[in-house]
């Protein structure tokens, strides 16, 4: 990896499915690279958070609540921290770092993200933050095909969906109380937490491929590995595409 570090400019964009791992992987391969960090998908929750506190309709399909949201997006100031030691979140002064993720931002994301106008505005805010960072993993939707299609290394992270299904799981349900006998108390069924996987990819299907990786994009299937191995993974993937530009 002293290939890699020698670099003053390395951008890894990362995209997959829900459930895929592609924050906690991405985080922790920007600390190994020791770059910056961008949660795109920390954006359009943030958007879709000052939607909600305004009183906005997401179900709405009327162009004058169309126009609603996206004046209140671009109205919007966002400060995103990029550092993957710190998750730090502000809207308007206000820290929502915690709030972006809870379930009412999860069910109404993808009626903003939807939307041209909101993608194009935060596509471009994306960008400036990648320019601006030289060293940096990017994760989320459009990140290898949209928003950095130029970057040094582009990968696909991917697994099975019983796997990814599993990961979610533990994801949301961490979040849960611990009970009494001291055990995690799981609020998920695997109903729920299928319905929230799958719905969300479809959703999201509808303006963005990530189930297949596009030309240049290399994928990487985690389904038989843990969590360093994913890492590793990535990491080497991204010492080959750089590799084989330089050559």
């Amino acid at each position: 990896m002293s290939e890699l570090s020698a670099l003053n400019t390395l951008v890894v964009a990362i995209d997959g499915p829900s459930g895929s791992g592609k924050s906690s992987v991405s985080m922790e391969t920007a600390r190994r690279l020791d770059a910056q960090f961008l949660d795109t998908g920390a954006m359009y929750r943030a958007a879709t958070w000052l939607c909600l506190e305004q009183g906005i309709d997401l179900t709405s399909t009327d162009a004058s609540t169309k126009q609603l949201i996206i004046d209140t997006v671009t109205a919007g100031q966002l400060e995103l921290s990029t550092d993957p030691d710190v998750e730090r979140v502000v809207m308007n002064g206000t820290d929502i770092t915690e709030a972006i993720r809870s379930e009412r931002v999860s069910q109404n994301v993808s009626a903003v993200a939807g939307i041209h106008e909101v993608r194009q505005f935060l596509i471009a805010q994306q960008r400036a933050i990648i320019t601006n960072a030289g060293r940096i993993v990017a994760e989320g939707r459009d990140i290898t095909t949209v928003v950095a299609p130029d970057a040094e290394a582009r990968i696909l992270l991917t697994a099975s969906e019983e796997v990814r299904l599993a990961r979610r799981g533990l994801q949301l349900n961490t979040t849960a109380t611990e009970s009494a006998e001291g055990e995690l108390a799981s609020s998920y069924s695997e109903e729920d937490l299928k319905k929230i996987v799958t719905e969300r990819d479809k959703k999201d299907s509808a303006t963005t491929s990530f189930t297949e990786a596009a030309d240049g994009v290399d994928t990487v299937d985690s389904t038989e590995l843990d969590f360093g191995q994913t890492v590793e993974a990535v990491l080497n993937s991204v010492a080959q595409q750089v590799a084989a530009k330089n050559r």
